[in-house]
């Protein structure tokens, strides 16, 4: 059954990782892994309905039937109710159609206009790899392969079968990048982090990833399809607000 999708409704600056640039042919390549999420939020439940005209988090959150992939239900009774996606009032000024993500709460906005914003959660990196600043979607896919840079095969030489001379991993609820991936650049070079799928929905909430932004299937398929071409991102440490 398809995800339903909602209806439209001085910042802490620190620098990109000094990634090398890389072509729009090595558009595959990601710093994103997987790693074991921990135990999930205990049990408290979210509101069964989010309104009449948003449907429930029951349905938002079911299984999906997405490009012959089949996304399971994720279990939301054991995940704390912010960080589910809603309609929120808009915190970050930015004009309508720019992605903002609040790395000190684990927020990923949409702005909407009119004063409001789509609220996702996200899973952010650990220390060491977190990264800020301004840049745009230069590009999206749907199923993306994964391709990990050299520096992570390094680092974890058993990914060295989905090196890019192996063809990378191919598209699948296991890879990496989940149902869809939003490419990052900035000043039009590939910094090589995105905002993806993942179904480790335990991981939302917390920095567990290397480096990139992650996001519930359900919730990247919903945003896949709202995020406007080279859409501005800004990620920053905090909007000055609890």
């Amino acid at each position: 059954m398809p995800a339903s999708h909602l209806d439209d409704s001085s910042l802490s600056r620190r620098r990109f990782l000094g990634l090398a640039a890389v072509t729009v042919a090595g558009i595959g390549l990601s710093a994103c892994a997987t790693v074991p999420a921990g135990p999930g939020y205990g049990e408290q439940a979210p509101p069964e309905d989010v309104g009449s005209r948003f449907g429930s988090y029951a349905l938002m959150y079911g299984p999906v039937y997405d490009e012959g992939y089949e996304v399971p239900a994720v279990p939301i009774e054991r995940m704390n109710a912010r960080f589910l996606r809603q309609v929120v009032d808009d915190p970050t000024g930015e004009r309508a159609g720019t992605i903002v993500v609040d790395t000190s709460q684990h927020f990923l906005y949409l702005v909407l206009g009119n004063g409001q914003a789509m609220r996702y959660g996200v899973g952010l990196g650990r220390a060491g790899f977190e990264w800020a600043g301004r840049a745009n979607v230069q590009w999206k896919q749907k199923w993306p392969k994964w391709t990990p840079p050299a520096e992570m095969i390094a680092r974890q030489p058993e990914l060295e079968k989905y090196s890019a001379e192996n063809g990378g991993m191919p598209p699948g609820l296991d890879n990496p990048l989940g149902a869809r991936a939003l490419y990052i650049f900035q000043d039009g070079q590939d910094t090589l982090y995105r905002l993806h799928g993942s179904p480790e929905w335990n991981s939302i909430g917390k920095s567990v990833s290397s480096g990139c932004v992650r996001l519930m299937n359900q919730d990247i398929i919903d945003l896949y399809d709202r995020v406007p071409g080279k859409a501005p991102i800004l990620v920053t440490s905090g909007l000055g607000f609890a």
